[in-house]
């Protein structure tokens, strides 16, 4: 009986209806694969593959391996992010609130009216959301200033023809040869620069004019910059953001997991067990994070920037 109800109320969700992409999406997976194997086999695409082979050369005086700096930055980046999208979702679900927040109508926020009052959900979306951009602030600043800038921005034109041949490679099941402790190759080149330097600015800008009291503040701007394109860009670097990770770590856990989480957590290149279980003790503390996190502790932090109620 229980089962049943279960399926019954599934059916009745709405997420049954979005059951039909499963097959849809394995389908079209499946029919990229062949198109990539067959296309490989073509004389042509065989000459493309040898005359960019997936990798660009980077400048001269490239920095060589990771920083202890950049381990710390991805952990940090890995925490926020976790609960600006995880923050996101509640907000989209448009669930009542465990409480509201209220500030001071004084600063950046101030309204005519009344003090902005908000949810602890974008309370607390906000406040995470300083601490992540405060985090990439850093980030940047010490990408330019070490040299790994060189790692991520493009330099040379011949990036885009070695990204295609990333994307057939990686298509086909035969992955690019390539050692990120040296060189990423041209497709995460690409993708780690528009996530730092084109999807993180978006987010940043979209999601200042969404902010309450900016955006009553920010009216006058209605016209050149509206709402709701400002909402669709904002969801679409959620989106992003969502595949980008999805991608990332999948391709990290199949191309040789223990090298990988050497590179980025270890900031070593060997095949020793470091990365991994510095890996596996961030997964934990995000784990127990995110079961801190609970509503009744959001809002006494809440609390002391303002006035919550229920």
């Amino acid at each position: 009986m229980e089962r049943q109800t279960a399926a019954a109320g599934f059916r009745a969700s709405r997420w049954f209806a979005l059951v039909w992409i499963i097959p849809v999406a394995l389908g079209l997976v499946v029919a990229v694969v062949l198109l990539a194997q067959w296309a490989r086999q073509q004389p042509g695409i065989q000459s493309f593959l040898v005359q960019y082979p997936g990798q660009s050369p980077l400048p001269d005086g490239a920095p060589v391996g990771f920083p202890a700096w950049l381990a710390v930055q991805h952990f940090l980046n890995a925490l926020f992010l976790l609960f600006v999208l995880r923050t996101a979702w509640q907000l989209r679900s448009k669930k009542r609130p465990y409480a509201f927040w209220t500030r001071d109508n004084t600063g950046l926020f101030r309204t005519k009216n009344a003090p902005v009052r908000i949810g602890l959900p974008l309370w607390f979306h906000l406040s995470v959301d300083a601490l992540w951009v405060l985090n990439g602030f850093v980030y940047v600043v010490l990408l330019f200033t070490t040299g790994q800038w060189m790692r991520l921005v493009p330099t040379r034109w011949d990036l885009i023809p070695n990204a295609a041949s990333a994307a057939l490679q990686y298509a086909s099941l035969d992955w690019p040869v390539s050692d990120g402790w040296v060189n990423y190759n041209a497709l995460q080149q690409l993708a780690y620069f528009a996530t730092v330097f084109i999807a993180a600015p978006l987010a940043l800008a979209s999601g200042i004019r969404l902010s309450p009291g900016l955006a009553t503040a920010l009216r006058s701007l209605d016209r050149v910059v509206p709402l709701r394109a400002t909402r669709l860009v904002h969801v679409g670097t959620w989106i992003w953001f969502l595949g980008f990770i999805a991608a990332h770590v999948t391709l990290v856990l199949a191309t040789g997991a223990v090298r990988n989480l050497n590179h980025m957590y270890a900031g070593r290149n060997d095949e020793s067990w470091w990365g991994f279980a510095i890996f596996a003790a961030s997964i934990v503390v995000m784990i127990v994070a995110c079961f801190a996190v609970r509503p009744a502790v959001l809002a006494a932090i809440a609390g002391r920037t303002g006035t919550v109620r229920r």
